[in-house]
């Protein structure tokens, strides 16, 4: 897994690493910032969370345009910086009138152009170094590593944002209680019913004494303030992790600096740097089977950017706020990083050359087993948890399940017979489609946990009376990291490896744009959110990502013959 990898991609998966821990600890609370701070609805506050993601994943198209004409890690570190700048006014208190909107505004602008800048042409300096022979092989496994530690980075981020909104709150005198936001706005508004009315007393009268005592008006516009001015203060976090991922770059430059070459540059070096050559009959053909997968993956991005908004929702407003039994567990970070890391020393058991490395790692491993279990019997028999925590279950599970995702396909590869005398292993456009399909049946358990609640609508900004337990929402997070191992890494890679040279920044950048139209189009729970049924929301995304697995196998032979030239 490990071996023979070259070291510039542990430096640029690390860089990253720091990068993706700040991005993820802003967007695991952004949707419940915007309702908590300016009291906007679903409709409105999914709007702009998904134009945000949007511009994120289409702005490398420009960046990777750019970075065709004057360098890859140019733009990669002119991209870090304007991030910087965002992150720095996103973490700025301020009130919710036009100045604080706008600052936001201009805060997410400068964010969607840094990413541009850095996100796609981070991961084509990785799959340059896959373009020597030597490592070329391993393009896959180095791809499913890389994605890998991008959510080691998401892994530790809902619970960096919860720690410091408590720890604020907390010092205001104040806890969290989810539907305290959305009957505070009603209240200031003049909207409230009499049972919400009833309803936001008793919440207050959780709070330490001196703020249980205040007028109701008063409280509803302290703890708006408050928890707003937390998650300012989760944003900053963004700031810091940058400037870890800028000092990782830099002090390992020298591992990849070979890689930072563009076909202009590579040109102007006199033959010393090798580009395949196409002819513009095969480059045509791959640009059309690359443009092909793209349509495809957007209906899978809209499906599965559903963990910061309408999922979100659902463990706000209909999931219970505890957890109990071994349920627990996954929400403390530190059991999750035990067991996660605890996988690859399991791996190192088998794999080691050496008896002394496999007991090494053995031991390793049930110390890593003896921690988690030592945490998990010092935890409370019912621990309060908050609806971001369940962000951190994508990017564990991705943690957990990329080794076995590289073993399994490592396997399938060996598998040479005279049928298919390259291995069995599914091409990357058959695991794309084959991932829409396992997507479906993530939010078919979504639809069974719906079943019998009621309508948003009916609930009036309150949390439903008879909440499912977490592991409807722990499943359909499981269920859709399956389908995303099978497209994400193996997509980024399959990009790299058949885009044209002089495109391929562009390719990446449309890699990306795919996913932002999809970003885009993962709005459509949102604005449905109040009209219908919750089960619904959850029919229509798997009944598209059914149709659009249908349209990749419908496509397959045209894509593999195109790229395979």
């Amino acid at each position: 897994m490990f071996k023979g990898q070259p070291k510039g991609l542990y430096a640029l998966a690390l860089a990253n690493t720091g990068e993706r821990f700040g991005y993820y600890t802003m967007l695991a609370i952004f949707m419940l910032f915007l309702q908590a701070k300016f009291g906007w609805d679903q409709a409105v506050s999914s709007q702009i969370y998904s134009i945000f993601l949007a511009a994120v994943y289409f702005m490398p198209v420009v960046g990777g345009w750019l970075a065709d004409r004057i360098g890859y890690g140019k733009c990669v570190v002119v991209g870090i910086s304007v991030m910087f700048l965002g992150y720095l006014a996103l973490a700025v208190p301020t009130g919710d009138n036009f100045f604080g909107i706008a600052l936001m505004m201009g805060a997410l602008l400068l964010i969607s152009v840094g990413t541009g800048l850095f996100k796609g042409n981070l991961q084509v300096l990785v799959g340059n170094l896959y373009d020597d022979p030597k490592y070329s092989s391993r393009r896959d496994a180095a791809f499913s590593l890389f994605y890998m530690a991008i959510n080691i980075g998401a892994m530790f981020a809902p619970s960096a944002a919860t720690a410091i909104t408590n720890k604020f709150l907390s010092n205001a005198g104040l806890i969290y209680k989810a539907d305290i936001p959305a009957l505070a706005h009603q209240y200031l508004d003049g909207t409230i019913t009499a049972a919400n009315s009833a309803h936001l007393s008793e919440l207050q009268s959780l709070m330490t004494p001196e703020v249980a005592s205040m007028p109701t008006a008063d409280f509803c516009s302290y703890y708006i303030e408050n928890l707003s001015s937390s998650y300012n203060m989760g944003f900053a976090v963004a700031c810091v992790s940058l400037i870890v991922s800028v000092c990782i770059y830099f002090a390992c430059r020298g591992w990849f600096r070979h890689a930072d070459v563009n076909a202009k540059q590579a040109a102007a070096s006199g033959g010393t740097v090798h580009v395949e050559e196409l002819s513009p009959k095969q480059t045509k053909e791959r640009v059309v089977a690359l443009c092909l997968v793209f349509a495809v993956v957007i209906f899978f991005w809209m499906a599965f950017h559903q963990n910061g908004q309408s999922l979100t929702w659902f463990a706000r407003d209909y999931t219970q706020s505890y957890a109990e039994g071994w349920t627990r567990m996954g929400f403390n970070i530190w059991i999750l990083a035990l067991i996660a890391v605890s996988i690859y020393t399991l791996f190192g058991t088998f794999q080691s050359d050496k008896p002394l490395g496999k007991i090494g790692c053995g031991a390793v491993t049930i110390l890593l087993w003896g921690g988690a279990y030592a945490i998990y019997t010092g935890m409370p028999a019912r621990l309060d948890i908050q609806p971001q925590l369940f962000q951190q279950f994508n990017p564990f599970f991705v943690v957990f399940l990329t080794p076995l995702s590289i073993a399994l396909f490592s396997s399938l590869a060996a598998k040479k017979t005279k049928a298919h005398p390259n291995g069995l292993e599914p091409s990357a456009p058959k695991k794309i489609g084959i991932g829409m399909f396992i997507a479906a049946l993530g939010y078919l358990i979504m639809i069974s946990g719906s079943l019998g609640q009621a309508s948003p609508a009916e609930l009036q900004g309150t949390v439903s009376p008879d909440p499912v337990v977490p592991t409807y929402l722990m499943g359909t997070y499981l269920v859709l990291t399956f389908a995303e191992l099978l497209l994400s890494p193996m997509g980024i890679s399959f990009v790299s490896k058949v885009a044209p040279p002089k495109y391929k920044g562009l390719m990446m950048g449309l890699w990306f744009a795919a996913t932002a139209v999809g970003n885009y189009l993962s709005s459509i729970p949102g604005l449905l959110w109040m009209n219908v049924p919750l089960w619904a929301n959850w029919a229509i995304l798997m009944a598209l990502c059914v149709i659009a697995g249908l349209i990749m196998f419908a496509m397959l032979k045209k894509i593999e013959a195109a790229t395979a030239s």
